[in-house]
């Protein structure tokens, strides 16, 4: 029987996490760089993503950052593939870059629906696919997608282009995970509820989101919003040899708030 500190170890793996120069992403990359794994840091806002690896490997683990648009096919393509020739492996992809713009259906644009189902699906479709080639060819890995409670219920007006997207994401988490099981890669998912993260919180946030943000915290049973180091340690888990048989899952971590 392996030790606590055995299943939690992930040295010599390299993980790439999206969206990792901020928030719920800068924790999961942390998280994960604490435990051993060489962690690229892909955000489409480079100096973020340097600030985080940066402060990632100031605490001695290890980190680069890298410039990645997820909207596009072929930088997710050219990230996996110069990851694999650069580091040897891809063994966890962490898919957590996401966008929530409020917006109600009656005021969306063609565009802006299209624009989040390519940064917050598509790009999952793709990274997914273009990761699990190079893990199939090393005997494995571990797909975490950061999906969020919407992908169960809505929480709020605004967010019917970013509920579809979510709702899709668990869907293809389910059918990723048993397309891949007999390969060795497990895929798996977390919904975060109510997290405090820059992009629910400071004056960039709309007016609406702020109102939407303050009406779910009356509904969190635990009284609090969640911290991105709440998630952290989930996706450490998921990534970990801690859940070795786990996949398919999806793991709410929201406070309670779906019970209410």
């Amino acid at each position: 029987m392996k030790s606590i500190a055995e299943l939690l170890d992930l040295a010599g793996k390299t993980a790439v996490v999206t969206g990792a120069g901020k928030g719920i992403g800068q924790a999961i990359a942390a998280r994960l760089a604490e435990a051993g794994a060489e962690v690229v840091v892909a955000d489409v806002d480079y100096p973020a993503a340097t600030q985080t690896a940066q402060d990632i490997v100031a605490r001695g683990w290890q980190a680069v950052a890298w410039k990645v648009d997820v909207a596009s096919e072929q930088e997710i393509r050219d990230l996996v593939r110069e990851v694999d020739t650069e580091f040897g492996s891809l063994d966890i992809l962490v898919n957590n870059a996401g966008i929530y713009p409020s917006v109600p259906v009656a005021e969306m644009s063609e565009e802006l629906f299209d624009r989040v189902m390519r940064v917050n699906l598509r790009s999952v479709f793709l990274a997914t696919k273009y990761a699990a080639e190079v893990m199939r060819r090393h005997g494995g890995g571990s797909i975490v997608n950061v999906t969020s409670i919407d992908a169960l219920h809505p929480s709020m007006v605004g967010l019917a282009h970013y509920d579809a997207s979510k709702h899709g994401e668990w869907g293809f988490t389910k059918n990723a995970a048993l397309e891949y099981a007999k390969d060795g890669i497990r895929v798996n998912a977390i919904a975060p509820g109510g997290i405090l993260t820059p992009g629910t919180t400071g004056p960039q946030v709309s007016a609406d989101l702020t109102a939407g943000v303050e009406q779910f915290l009356a509904k969190i049973p635990m009284h609090r919003m969640g911290q991105p180091d709440e998630i952290g340690t989930v996706a450490l888990f998921l990534a970990s040899d801690m859940a070795t048989y786990m996949t398919g899952a999806q793991i709410v971590v929201d406070g309670g708030a779906l019970l209410s």
